[in-house]
Formats: structure tokens, C-alpha cells, sequence
């Protein structure tokens, strides 16, 4: 059978980069102007109408402008809404902290019924939409605002709840979600120079989450850095940290991001990267601090 979903944008098509969808099918669209509330609204209502209602926006917008439309109206009602959070994390760079999404991870995770999605490179994002679009019920979906280079070979199959080992190691695990597994894929290439092997753990599937799955991947590892672009609180970090705490390991753990209670510096993405301490060279020296 074929799908058909409703994308409802908030001003956002050129962001959201549908035109070629909007060429082929331009009464399927719904642009509500710059008004959030509305856009998910909106899609909630297509959704209990039987439709696959798609929201693409910005993410600080979508999230924060939106935030009580998601938790009632799409998670609480657990509607077929899915929800495309475009440049995420600080993707839009010095445009500042209007602009970033450093918290979305831990506002979604505080809402039931929702799936919680970051792929980290181009086949593994397309899984995860075609994945988002056939599953019935709430999906969020965090994409990188910038190209992000392959990771893997054309046999990937994502499956929901998916941890991912992308190297094998024992001195410690490096975890990472979205475009921050590039980081830990490069640190671990680097630490491997030094004689350090360090296994190397994406996460893309926030929730759910393939527990027993996490923990075999951190099995016999003498510590554990993770690694996200967003606040170190309530995201992949906080996860790990709950995780392993629940099943009694006792290794160290450094959670690094945005610190707590920052923000992220209005500034090139590299150079925040480095100023907040979680690019490849700062996880390389943390790591060796570890081993």
C-alpha cells in the first residue's frame, strides 16, 4: 500500500528542504506561517484524521515554541505525528543560543509514547525516516544541520533501539549520538597510535533503547566517556550514566557536551567543540587521563 504523509511547516520549506516534494504533490502541503503551536497542532489533527503527518522545523523552534503542543497534543494523545528537528544541537553556530538545540534530548525524553531518534551519517538518516514514516505512533527525529560523512557499508540495517560498535577495544568506551560519533570514531583512531584501544559505541536510538544491548558494549571496558552535542544533563550522557547505575556497574563514567549549566558559545561549531572540551582532542585527552 502506498504511503501517503502531510508535511506542516511552520515557515520552514526552504529549511526543511522539500521543494522537489512540494513540486509533485503541492495540495498535500500545510504551512501554517511562522506559528509552532500551530504547525504541531495542526499535524496532531491530520493524524487523528487518519493522515501520516510529518512536522520539519528548526529544532530550537520546533521544541521550545511547540513544547506543550508535542507533550499533549502528539505524545499524550500518541499520534501519528512525526516530528523532523532540522540543525540541531548548535548546527547553527554563532547564530547563538536563540538558534541552538542543546536541551531537546532531555525535553522529549521527559514525554511518553515518543520514539527519540540522531542519526550520525547519510544511510543511517534515511533508515531512520523510512522507519519513522511506516511506524504508528510519535517519533522525534534530531538532524545535524551540516553533510555528515558515511559511517557505514551499503549491508547497514538500522533497527530501533540500535547500538551500534563501530571499533572494538577493551582499555574504555567512547559512546556517542549523532554528529558527535565522528569525534570518537577519530579519538579512537588516534588513542589506537598510543596504544589505547578503545571501543567505539553510536547510539542513535535514544528510545528505545537496546539495554542489554548498551551493556555488552561496555563489557570489559575499564571506563566510559560519552559524547553528545547537547547539555550534559538529560541527554545520551544521562542515559548511560542511568543505565549503568541500574545494573550495578561501578567504572568511572565522564559525561561530555555543553557543561551543566552553560550555554553553547555563539561561535564556529569546531571552536565550540574545543571550548566546551568534546572534540576528537579533547576526548583524547581525557581518555588517556582513564587508562
Amino acid at each position: 500500500m502506498e504511503l501517503i504523509w502531510w508535511p506542516v511547516v511552520a515557515d520552514s520549506t526552504s529549511t526543511a528542504k522539500i521543494a522537489p516534494f512540494i513540486k509533485q504533490f503541492p495540495d498535500r502541503l500545510v504551512n501554517v506561517g511562522i506559528a509552532e503551536q500551530s504547525m504541531v497542532g495542526m499535524a496532531a489533527g491530520l493524524a487523528l484524521g487518519g493522515k501520516v503527518a510529518v512536522t520539519c522545523n528548526a529544532a530550537p523552534f520546533l521544541i521550545s515554541r511547540a513544547n506543550e503542543q508535542i507533550k499533549v497534543d502528539v505524545c499524550y494523545n500518541n499520534t501519528n505525528v512525526k516530528l523532523f528537528g532540522l540543525n540541531a544541537g548548535a548546527s547553527y553556530g554563532p547564530l547563538a543560543s536563540t538558534h541552538h538545540a542543546i536541551d531537546d534530548l532531555a525535553v522529549m525524553r521527559g514525554f511518553g509514547n515518543i520514539e527519540i531518534y540522531a542519526p550520525s551519517s547519510p544511510r543511517e538518516c534515511r533508515q531512520i525516516i523510512d522507519y519513522a514514516l511506516q511506524h504508528q505512533g510519535p517519533v522525534y527525529i534530531r538532524l545535524d544541520g551540516k553533510a555528515l560523512p558515511e559511517l557505514y557499508a551499503e549491508n547497514y540495517r538500522f533497527v530501533p533501539g540500535a547500538v551500534n560498535t563501530l571499533r572494538e577495544g577493551h582499555d574504555l568506551a567512547l559512546v556517542a549520538t549523532g554528529s558527535t560519533v565522528h569525534e570518537i570514531v577519530e579519538a579512537a583512531q588516534t588513542l589506537a597510535e598510543s596504544g589505547i584501544q578503545a571501543q567505539v559505541v553510536s547510539v542513535p536510538s535514544i528510545r528505545p533503547c537496546d539495554t542489554p544491548a548498551l551493556l555488552a558494549a561496555l563489557k570489559g571496558c575499564n571506563a566510559v566517556i560519552t559524547v553528545e552535542e547537547h547539555n550534559v544533563n538529560g541527554g545520551l550522557g544521562s542515559l548511560v550514566a542511568e543505565v549503568m547505575a541500574e545494573a550495578g556497574i561501578g567504572i568511572p563514567l565522564k559525561r561530555l557536551g555543553i557543561p551543566d549549566g552553560e550555554y553553547a558559545a555563539a561561535a564556529d561549531r569546531g571552536w565550540m567543540r574545543q571550548h566546551h572540551g568534546f572534540d576528537a582532542q579533547a576526548i583524547i585527552a581525557l581518555a588517556k587521563t582513564m587508562c
